[in-house]
Order: C-alpha cells, then sequence, then structure tokens
C-alpha cells in the first residue's frame, strides 16, 4: 500500500482508497431502480446492468477497484456563455476527457510498478456503479440525495476507478463510513421537482438535470416552470446540504447579459453550438437541446426583450410547440 500511496501523491491524490470487486451492496436497489422506470430515456443503464453486477467482463482477472476522487467545487463559468446558471461541475472542460487522461496517465504507471498484474480505469461514462465502490473503498456515505458525501470534501467531486488483478490486504481497506446525514432532509425539500425519494433514489424523469443534459425530449408542461432559471443542470441538493455549506465561497454569476447568452444560443446553428462547446459538458446536450433549454429560461424569466428570437421555431418541427408555449408565457 505504501507503494501506491507514493505513486498517488504524485498525482496529488489524497482521497482515495480501494474495494474487492464483488456483487455491488447496492445492486437490488439499481434494479428495482431500472424496474420502475426511473432512468428514464437513458436506456443504456439498463444495457449495462450484466457488467454492473460482474464487474470481471470488464476486466477477466479483476480482483480489485482501486477508487479515487477529483475536487471540482464551485468555480466561475468559463464558457463562451458566462451568465447562464449551469450546474458547477459543466462550467470547464468535460472532465470525461481529461479525468480519463489522467486515469490512463496512473494505469502506466501501475503497469511499471506491477507488470505481470491488469489495470483498467474508467470514469463514470463507463458501466459501473461507482458511488458504490466508493462507499465499500470508506470515501463517504450514500446521501438522501444519492450523492457520495464525504465530512471534509462535501460532494462537489468526481469519482473515477481502476479495475486491477491485484489482491490487496483486507487490512488495508478503509471501513465504509457512517451515515451522517441524520434527520436533515433539506435536500428533498429543496428539490423543485420532488425528484429525490425518502428511499435514497432519484427519479430522473422528474430531474431537472435529466432533462435539460441527458433527454432528447422536451420536458413535460407541469415541469418548466420549476426549472426557472436553471440551463444547464441543477445544483440544489447539493448546495443545501450542511456537507457543503463550507465549500460556497463562489456565487453564481447572473447578470442582465444573459439575454445575450440566450440570443447568442438561438441564433447559432447546431454545428456552430457543437463547435462553441467542444470538449464541454455543454455538448452531450447538442444544439437542438441547448435551445430547447434557452426557451425554457426565456420563458421563466419573462425576457420580452427576446420575442423576436424565438419567432423562427415556432414552426420548428420538434421545437415548435415549446416556443409557442414560450411565447403564450412572454405574452401573458
Amino acid at each position: 500500500m505504501e507503494i501506491l500511496q507514493f505513486l498517488f501523491n504524485n498525482y496529488g491524490i489524497s482521497h482515495w482508497g480501494w474495494a474487492p470487486l464483488k456483487t455491488p451492496l447496492s445492486l437490488d436497489i439499481y434494479k428495482s431502480w431500472i424496474a420502475k422506470g426511473h432512468h428514464g430515456d437513458m436506456q443504456y443503464l439498463a444495457t449495462h446492468l450484466p457488467k454492473k453486477e460482474t464487474p470481471q467482463l470488464l476486466l477477466p482477472k479483476a480482483q480489485s477497484a482501486l477508487v479515487f476522487t477529483w475536487d471540482y467545487g464551485l468555480k466561475p463559468n468559463s464558457l463562451p456563455t458566462p451568465h447562464l446558471n449551469i450546474a458547477s461541475y459543466a462550467r470547464d472542460a468535460d472532465y470525461h476527457i481529461w479525468l480519463q487522461q489522467k486515469i490512463n496517465s496512473i494505469t502506466k504507471d501501475l503497469k511499471k510498478l506491477f507488470p505481470q498484474e491488469e489495470f483498467l480505469g474508467f470514469t463514470d461514462s463507463s458501466p459501473v456503479l461507482e458511488r458504490d465502490l466508493a462507499y465499500q473503498a470508506g470515501l463517504g456515505w450514500i446521501g438522501k440525495n444519492s450523492c457520495l458525501i464525504d465530512r471534509k470534501k462535501g460532494s462537489l467531486f468526481f469519482i473515477a476507478e481502476i479495475y486491477t488483478s491485484l489482491r490487496l490486504d483486507p487490512q488495508s481497506q478503509k471501513k465504509p463510513s457512517p451515515d451522517h446525514c441524520g434527520t436533515c432532509d433539506r435536500c428533498i425539500t429543496a428539490c423543485p421537482t420532488q425528484a429525490i425519494k425518502d428511499d435514497r433514489t432519484l427519479n430522473a424523469t422528474e430531474c431537472i438535470s435529466y432533462w435539460t443534459i441527458e433527454s432528447k425530449k422536451t420536458p413535460p408542461v407541469h415541469l418548466r416552470e420549476k426549472f426557472s432559471d436553471l440551463f444547464f443542470g441543477c445544483d440544489i441538493c447539493q448546495m443545501v446540504c450542511p456537507w457543503n455549506l463550507k465549500l460556497r465561497d463562489f456565487m453564481d454569476n447572473k447578470s442582465e447579459h444573459i439575454e445575450e447568452d440566450l440570443r447568442l444560443i438561438l441564433n447559432s446553428s447546431n454545428k456552430q453550438l457543437l463547435r462553441m462547446f467542444a470538449d464541454t459538458p455543454l455538448s452531450r446536450a447538442g444544439g437542438r437541446g441547448l435551445k430547447r433549454n434557452a426557451l425554457i429560461t426565456i420563458a421563466n424569466l419573462k425576457l420580452t426583450k427576446l420575442k423576436e428570437d424565438i419567432k423562427p421555431y415556432l414552426n420548428d418541427p420538434k421545437l415548435g410547440e415549446l416556443a409557442q408555449w414560450t411565447a403564450d408565457k412572454l405574452n401573458s
């Protein structure tokens, strides 16, 4: 373990642990979540179930998982649209790219140290129940908002893993963290759409992050007004968490210039938007998804100065209904 700690110190990693690769502790909860349809249109979450249940389908000789966290904290919006309300993790370069590169570098160094062993690294785009592994590795507990929470780090961090054939000493494994949520239910009561359930699961089909990032569809009318000015993703359940309060050293950069950002999105082609947000999390929504989000934000903020900018979308085959809803909101 000392040699691993030395290597990880060179990468600035202080929060890490390991867990044996076996059937995940939360597998039955995950299966029930899928069966209820709470994953929405994210069908890959159901398709990936066998690989999550049996990690050796990804690395046949895997015995252990090395689990790491990287803080992302609260930061200013460095994107081409700096005045929009964007989830903190998404305000910079896409972590799926740079974090995977870091993990790949670590796996190469591990291979040099242990040439007879095998290593395979992942970020959350891979079929891994990473919060389950992180809990087993002693890196936090699963909060009522379903996020992994650590008493010192809160929950504003990414998780990554390396599967390995290394057999590690069971005595070196950290004990799972006790639950420190107590009677607090701030995340549940603060969720605008009541997407967080009492059993520490989240119904994606009611979640703002799902509708503004993952889904290719238009959200139902009864949810739209609850999005407020949340353009891409939602941090509310984490921002109200007492374990994150000490990390709040940054205020959202909101201003009257939000109209300029929304106008830029509506007046750009889908291809232009993909180029504009290349290598950032916003590219996941696609050009049409970003325009969908813009229309909802305009309606909720009643930005009447953008009436002319939404007119071209009134006859759009996919966004027409939403554009008309926006126009009605601005005229009401």
